[in-house]
């Protein structure tokens, strides 16, 4: 059968120059690098950062010389790195693997073109090559702090990194890989999560010795899923569970740093490659006081009632022993999270000799104020409720 094309009531037959304008625009590569994903990949010819000439005076109709994959990039630490990345002119492509509007808040972050969202399967070692068939830069923010029953802790956040890194280095044009790890993350970490971190920080730096990783505390921002589920929980019953005494110290970052320090290991000299950087707030707080800065913006009394760790433990554990034995998927964990709960054990801050995000030349933003004004879309009587001291809301209200 000869393939035709048609064009304003013309027929065109193989002889014309149709099949050839075809191929050299989504051109075929004999390593399988975007092979039977013509439609998804993107038509800029890149083998590295510094073979695109740099354009523009850096906003986001410039031309930044960065063509990044961003994995995860629809998650919460996600948008901010493809907003920051497309801010300075970046091409940014998406991989998703769910809805087709999951990716649909980040394509209006970059100039028309720039955000190019990429439907992959990471099961599918073709379908990941695809995605960064046409990149310099592969970013790895896949991260989940609970597990089910189709996706692991071992499989989501060591298994897949893995995967990334050997596939980046077989490509030969990955100038710089990134892979986002979590604070605490340890091989003798109590939280299943936290080991499955950093034995995928040893993989990637094993595979690909020049990646940089970046360890950022618990994130905070408007979609954050501590303050906000707390601030929900609080609103619903009237008070907040404090695993174990609320003493265990935390470092927390607002999420817009931890961003900040990605784009800026990407912009140095090279100097970040193969380091290890502990990404931490300026402050550390306990869950009590973290809980208080909660409370305080959205003008309620606090009212805890504190849950040892044998509890919650116990009561967090009938999802883990059903996960896997029931013929249908589970609620996911709110504030019960038995993998988070074996992580607020111990503490979790910046290490003492760590490079932090002062070596990238971050200043980080202090939590309270503006990092939590997000908060005030719980208060009892709307946002403009409690504004000044007097209107706070007493314990005769309740």
């Amino acid at each position: 059968m000869q393939a035709c094309w048609r064009r304003s009531g013309q027929r065109l037959h193989d002889h014309s120059p149709a099949p050839f304008l075809f191929k050299s625009i989504y051109p075929l590569s004999s390593d399988g690098y975007g092979l039977d994903h013509l439609r998804h990949v993107s038509t800029i010819s890149v083998k590295g950062t510094g073979h695109l000439v740099r354009k523009g005076t850096g906003g986001r109709s410039s031309v930044s010389g960065i063509v990044a994959t961003v994995f995860g990039a629809t998650g919460f630490l996600g948008r901010y790195v493809v907003q920051q990345l497309a801010k300075m002119g970046s091409q940014v492509l998406v991989p998703f693997r769910g809805s087709e509007d999951s990716h649909r808040h980040l394509k209006l972050m970059g100039d028309l073109g720039q955000i190019v969202p990429m439907n992959y399967n990471p099961r599918d070692e073709n379908s990941i090559k695809a995605v960064m068939a046409k990149a310099n830069v592969v970013l790895n923010l896949i991260g989940r702090e609970y597990e089910t029953r189709n996706y692991s802790f071992e499989e989501v956040n060591h298994a897949m990194a893995e995967q990334l890194a050997v596939i980046a280095k077989e490509h030969g044009g990955i100038m710089r890989f990134i892979q986002v790890s979590c604070l605490g993350a340890s091989p003798s970490s109590p939280s299943r999560m936290l080991r499955a971190k950093a034995a995928a920080e040893e993989a990637v730096l094993r595979e690909f010795p020049e990646a940089t990783i970046m360890k950022p505390g618990t994130l905070i921002g408007t979609e954050d899923r501590i303050l906000n589920r707390w601030a929900q929980f609080a609103k619903k019953w009237s008070f907040l569970p404090l695993i174990g005494d609320g003493s265990t110290k935390i470092q927390p970052i607002y999420v817009v740093d931890a961003a900040a320090a990605i784009i800026a290991s990407l912009k140095d000299d090279g100097s970040s490659m193969g380091k290890v950087y502990e990404l931490g707030g300026p402050d550390v707080f306990t869950l009590h006081q973290l809980a208080e800065l909660m409370y305080d913006m959205i003008r309620e009394w606090p009212r805890y009632v504190k849950v040892p760790f044998p509890i919650a433990k116990a009561l967090a554990s009938p999802r883990e022993f059903l996960l896997n034995k029931v013929p249908f998927p589970l609620p996911n964990p709110d504030i019960f999270n038995l993998d988070q709960i074996n992580a607020f054990t111990v503490d979790t801050v910046v290490s003492e000799n760590a490079l932090t995000l002062s070596d990238l030349g971050i200043v980080p933003h202090k939590l309270k104020g503006y990092p939590v004004e997000y908060l005030i879309c719980y208060r009892k009587g709307g946002p403009a409720y409690g504004s000044t001291v007097s209107e706070r809301i007493t314990r005769s209200d309740f």
